[in-house]
């Protein structure tokens, strides 16, 4: 009990949040209330794939092994489930019904329990998307009294809020949005703020808006280049930042007000990847028009204190103990020192991969998109592979791992038949 409320404590202050039972900040007049068994945005908690280390999920799984449950829903979406309370959420786009969705299952039973049309109609874009995109590729955010929702539709960017019960309460539009491969970007919750992201071609933009009411706080344009990472809110050195790497930069903003604390030259233009910190620097990766990874210091210098051409597209990354894990687009597990970027180990897998790996106590769980998750160990001492878990056919969500649960976004394709389903994996 005691490890929990100070896991919860630790996500609040990460976070700048406040804890249930706390004063809510003035800035806050309705507090984030953030649960121990909950994953309740992109990447969990904390932001940066690393759920509480005292739960123990199942490390091997298959079609009749350790499923809890398992529940079809409709359509082609990549975004991740999200678990709040009883509640997993995701967001789901139909093609042949043009309509985007919420939909919400009840996380005991994997039951429906409401589905909500925020948009119809609205498939048609400019510019090419990319063959493994999806118009639902964007993971909720949830602040305890609402889920936040980002969508392209209809050559823009819109930010949707639901209540807890599916009813929809505002609809703000971002930007205007240039498809260009696709689009990704998953809202941040931050004291009264939701922070959403539309970096592209077009009118690329970064806005805070009102959790309550959907109302732009402040907006802070960005270069006209395409890009696909999500705001990632960080506390280094004392100071909550929204970080974005990207279009050419990296990019640290006040959260509150949106007013640039440092930018720096420090990436290349298009990235997909969600920032990480080893407490001192942040890393950022992207894929074209070069391979790129580096690490930037985090105090306001900017200093770029090692780089490398390792390719590491779509997954994003994470840190533990010093050390940064990565997998690579093609199938590779990496292992750096985070200080120096010197090269620990590295490791065979098999497949491509855009799903963004997961850390459990001291494993590593990553999918490739053939749905085939790799577990292996979390240590700088050598390439430890623990095992290998094969489900459906086809994955390009990250998995969700809270309560000592695994959620999982799966696809399985026979023939020309495509479904998807939500696994809910336990012992």
């Amino acid at each position: 009990m005691i490890r929990s409320s100070m896991w919860l404590l630790l996500a609040c202050a990460v976070l700048g949040i406040a804890s249930p039972g706390s004063a809510a900040d003035l800035k806050t007049p309705e507090p984030v209330t953030v649960g121990p068994r909950d994953w309740p945005w992109w990447r969990g908690p904390l932001r940066n794939g690393i759920a509480s280390s005292e739960q123990t999920p199942p490390l091997k799984w298959s079609e009749t092994e350790n499923v809890v449950w398992k529940t079809p829903v409709p359509g082609r979406s990549h975004g991740s489930p999200i678990v709040v309370g009883d509640q997993v959420v995701l967001a789901v786009a139909e093609p042949d019904r043009e309509i985007q969705s919420v939909v919400c299952l009840n996380r005991n039973s994997g039951q429906v329990l409401w589905q909500t049309v925020v948009h119809e109609k609205g498939f048609e874009q400019t510019g090419k998307p990319n063959a493994k995109s999806s118009l639902a590729s964007s993971t909720l955010a949830c602040d305890g009294q609402r889920f936040f929702v980002n969508f392209l539709n209809a050559g823009a960017i819109y930010t949707t809020a639901l209540d807890r019960q599916g009813k929809r309460l505002w609809q703000t539009k971002v930007s205007d949005y240039v498809l260009h491969q696709g689009f990704g970007s998953s809202p941040a919750v931050y004291e009264s703020l939701v922070i959403v992201s539309a970096d592209n071609k077009g009118t690329g933009a970064i806005v805070g808006l009102e959790r309550a009411t959907g109302k732009e706080v402040w907006r802070h344009e960005r270069p006209k280049l395409p890009n696909y990472t999500s705001p990632i809110i960080l506390t280094i050195g004392g100071r909550d930042q929204v970080l974005l790497t990207g279009c050419d930069l990296v990019t640290s903003l006040d959260p509150l007000t949106g007013k640039t604390l440092w930018e720096v030259e420090g990436s290349t233009t298009e990235c997909v990847t969600s920032t990480v910190t080893d407490g001192a620097r942040i890393f950022t990766s992207g894929g074209y028009p070069k391979n790129h990874l580096s690490a930037v210091l985090a105090d306001g210098s900017g200093k770029l204190t090692w780089e490398n051409n390792t390719r590491v597209y779509v997954p994003s990354m994470l840190v533990r103990d010093g050390h940064l894990y990565a997998i690579l687009d093609a199938g590779v597990a990496m292992c750096w020192n985070s200080a120096t970027g010197e090269e620990v180990w590295k490791g065979r897998l098999g497949g491509t991969f855009s799903s963004s790996p997961v850390l459990v106590g001291e494993h590593i769980l990553a999918t490739n998109e053939a749905g085939r998750t790799y577990v292996f160990k979390a240590t700088p001492a050598a390439f430890e592979l623990v095992g290998e878990n094969q489900l459906g056919t086809e994955v390009f969500a990250t998995p969700t791992v809270c309560g000592g649960r695994i959620y999982h976004r799966v696809a399985v394709q026979q023939g020309e038949e495509r479904q998807e389903f939500v696994y809910c994996l336990g012992k």
